[in-house]
């Protein structure tokens, strides 16, 4: 007898929960002509500077999970549109070191406002941004992003050595 589905995995709910999150920040967004992706490259960036630091485009991927080509790409659109300047690492002329604008500090600083007010949102079923309950679900969420993913083994070497 068969009991049914057993409801959706972890590995779904947290790709819903990522969908959902990346939609509402890109609506959020929109009236201040970004995207999720631009804002998260743009908040990094700034939380970075905050701490001192000129990172290159290659750190600044690093740190947001983003490929470093398309890091790259939204660089030279962000750079367009006057909110960063792209300059060459004077330690390794291969790498650019990227910088907010005037208006990039002034566009991420709303923007950062509005990202906390989705995201108080979000978290209200939790009790709000710094419920209890948020702080063991940041702390849960942090665990499994740190953990490492184990190498892939391919198919041809996954059984080999299982039969006699």
């Amino acid at each position: 007898m068969s009991k049914g589905s057993p409801g959706p995995t972890p590995g779904f709910l947290v790709w819903r929960l990522a969908n959902k999150w990346r939609v509402a920040v890109d609506r959020a967004m929109a009236p201040l002509g970004l995207t999720h992706a631009q804002y998260s490259l743009l908040a990094s960036l700034h939380g970075m500077q905050r701490a001192g630091e000129r990172p290159s485009q290659r750190r600044l991927a690093d740190h947001t999970g983003l490929e470093a080509l398309y890091v790259s790409k939204l660089a030279r659109a962000l750079e367009s549109a006057g909110l960063i300047e792209r300059a060459r690492d004077p330690r390794d002329p291969r790498a650019m070191q990227l910088a907010l604008t005037e208006q990039g500090q002034a566009v991420v600083r709303q923007a950062i406002v509005v990202v906390q007010e989705l995201l108080q949102q979000l978290l209200e079923p939790l009790g709000g941004l710094d419920a209890p309950g948020t702080h063991a679900f940041t702390d849960q969420l942090t665990t499994l992003l740190d953990a490492p993913l184990a190498p892939s083994v391919p198919n041809d070497q996954s059984t080999q050595g299982t039969t006699p």
